[in-house]
């Protein structure tokens, strides 16, 4: 059975081996800068593995070489935010950790498959893919997942329907700029446009893009991290099952939309090899503009960091 290696045993990296577990996917190889984190972690969740039922291992280690050896590699690692932060507040933060896992990947494992959790996850997509030499299809960032997700939920609760029958589609970045597109949203194929007044959908689609700040700031001294380590998983599983499933994920713009160069999630069919395709949804002419301004945003900061 193949292992997936996660990087960053604290909530996220911890709660996506738990729902790797639970729905049977792979081993799981936890690793953690703090020395011994990962083995207790690991041990915590297999002693749930009789009373759940566990068909795969969850193991910890203090070696990264061990852990880059998997080839899928998920990276969570890195500083979270606070009440009042930004996402983009964490890049000075983290972009060490991508930069020094980046060239640490440097000729050594082809076939390997990346997914960058780490927030500022869209520009720390970008320097990742940039940085590594790998594939772009090779990179996935968790944005757009999350956000379609939490949007499907709002959906659900106000139409009072069931979750898994909503779809919805966030593109664009992981943070206030992200874009919610109500021609792709349906329930049970009925578009949304029929079961609620467009201002309804932007107020859910305004809550959508807070989400992440309401919580941090709820819960004070941690970030949101079941609903991004369940998407994870749902990532993880297309990876590993190679399902097929058209996601949206953070990839490195190469002339999409006349983008290039930056990260931000778009619609992708996922498989064993990474991305196998991208599928460009119709953009509305506001839309288009919104998600250049945003590619041009990435651009300029990134520029700033490296002058």
């Amino acid at each position: 059975m193949e292992t997936v290696g996660i990087i960053g045993s604290g909530n996220a990296g911890a709660n996506a081996a738990f729902f790797i577990a639970e729905k049977g996917i792979a081993n799981v190889l936890l690793h953690d800068i703090r020395e011994g984190l990962a083995t207790g972690k690991a041990l915590d969740l297999m002693e749930a593995a009789p009373v759940r039922m566990y068909k795969t291992h969850i193991q910890g280690t203090d070696s990264l070489d061990e852990v880059l050896c998997c080839s899928i590699v998920v990276i969570t690692a890195g500083m979270v935010r606070k009440p009042d932060m930004k996402r983009e507040d964490l890049y000075d933060d983290n972009v060490s950790v991508i930069q020094q896992l980046a060239e640490a990947l440097k000729g050594r494992n082809d076939g390997i498959k990346v997914v960058i959790v780490t927030e500022p996850v869209d520009l720390l997509t970008t320097v990742f893919t940039l940085s590594s030499g790998l594939p772009r299809e090779r990179v996935l960032g968790l944005g757009g997942l999350l956000d379609s997700t939490r949007l499907r939920y709002a959906v659900a609760r106000d139409l009072d329907v069931a979750a898994e029958d909503v779809s919805a589609l966030v593109i664009g970045r992981h943070n206030e700029e992200m874009i919610g597109l109500p021609q792709y949203c349906t329930v049970s194929g009925v578009p949304i446009h029929n079961l609620m007044l467009p201002e309804q959908f932007a107020a859910i689609m305004d809550e959508t893009r807070k989400a992440g700040d309401f919580i941090a700031g709820m819960a004070g001294r941690s970030t949101a991290y079941y609903a991004p380590s369940a998407s994870l998983a749902e990532l993880v599983d297309a990876l590993v099952r190679n399902t097929k499933r058209l996601l949206p994920v953070s990839l490195l713009f190469k002339g999409e939309y006349e983008i290039e160069n930056v990260a931000m999630s778009i619609p992708a069919v996922v498989g064993n090899e990474g991305v196998k395709e991208v599928h460009l949804p119709g953009l509305q002419k506001h839309e288009l503009e919104d998600l250049r301004k945003s590619a041009g945003k990435m651009k300029d900061f990134l520029k700033r960091r490296r002058a």
